[in-house]
């Protein structure tokens, strides 16, 4: 199992390049290391992530360019396309850029005293990192807009109430709860893993018989 941590405490965690390429290089390794069955994604500090680093990314002479930068290296292309399942454990802040982090991963533990909000908007800004499809996967078209179009505030319990996250726990159980799950995680089989993540994420946006398809090919792929 891997721990993977959110390290820019005294900025609450806010994304900057510098984050961007070492959380590159992590996934990279999580990915290709065989001895890795699962990843916990953490934040260091009073909040899990609060997006992306405005006194950074704010510099750039416009908004597109600022997210082009971020997006150059795809950290969230390849976060959305392990086939080892992670695990986000948040707490505190967990806002824009910090909350489209937590849904890119497999399942999401919340503390009581976290918070999520989608602030672009406000900003005159779309949720860039798959904000608005991952939303709209974990709590249907309408409750996303409404997250998105709002940016209203959501305490943990509303954010699992929605669905945004699996369970609630006291802060002080939040990572020990997180552990335990990706410890559970790491006894599926590798090849059983891949199939059934390809089959929930690829057969989302299927028909029933094509999702059943694909279903049946992958089973047949796992044995």
């Amino acid at each position: 199992m891997a721990l993977i941590t959110l390290n820019r405490p005294s900025v609450l965690n806010a994304y900057n390049v510098a984050m961007r390429d070492a959380l590159y290089e992590v996934l990279q390794a999580v990915r290709d290391d065989p001895e890795i069955g699962a990843a916990v994604l953490q934040g260091n500090g009073a909040a899990f992530c609060t997006g992306g680093d405005v006194a950074e990314f704010g510099t750039a002479p416009s908004p597109v360019m600022a997210r082009a930068a971020r997006w150059r290296r795809d950290v969230w292309g390849l976060l959305c396309a392990l086939d080892k399942p992670v695990v986000a454990a948040v707490h505190g802040y967990v806002v824009g850029g910090g909350l489209e982090m937590a849904l890119l991963c497999d399942v999401c533990i919340a503390a009581t005293d976290a918070r999520f909000a989608y602030p672009e908007t406000g900003l005159g800004m779309i949720p860039g990192v798959a904000g608005t499809q991952t939303t709209r996967k974990a709590v249907g078209v309408g409750r996303a807009l409404d997250l998105v179009l709002t940016g209203r505030w959501l305490t943990a319990r509303e954010a699992r109430h929605l669905g945004l996250v699996r369970r609630v726990v006291a802060r002080r159980q939040l990572r020990p709860q997180a552990f335990d799950l990706a410890r559970q995680l790491c006894q599926v089989p590798p090849a059983l893993m891949r199939g059934i993540k390809r089959a929930v994420n690829e057969g989302f946006d299927m028909c029933l018989a094509d999702g059943l398809a694909l279903e049946k090919r992958l089973q047949r792929g796992s044995r």
